[in-house]
């Protein structure tokens, strides 16, 4: 009887202690996303500011 017992409780904490993998956890990489730019933002400088020197050359 103290064989099984003794057995029992060997079985118990093998099966308890064998209850993880070792195998590495899968981790996913965080999306990042970036914000997307207008590729006409740096034209339009230069062209509100050909628009103000036309209007001040026709207002003369």
């Amino acid at each position: 009887m103290k064989k099984l017992v003794l057995a029992a409780a060997l079985a118990a904490s093998a099966s308890a202690a064998t209850a993880g993998s070792l195998a590495e956890p899968i981790v996913e990489a965080p999306v990042i996303v970036e914000e997307a730019t207008s590729s006409s933002s740096g034209i339009l400088l230069p062209l509100l500011l050909l628009v103000v020197v036309a209007a001040a050359a026709a207002s003369n």
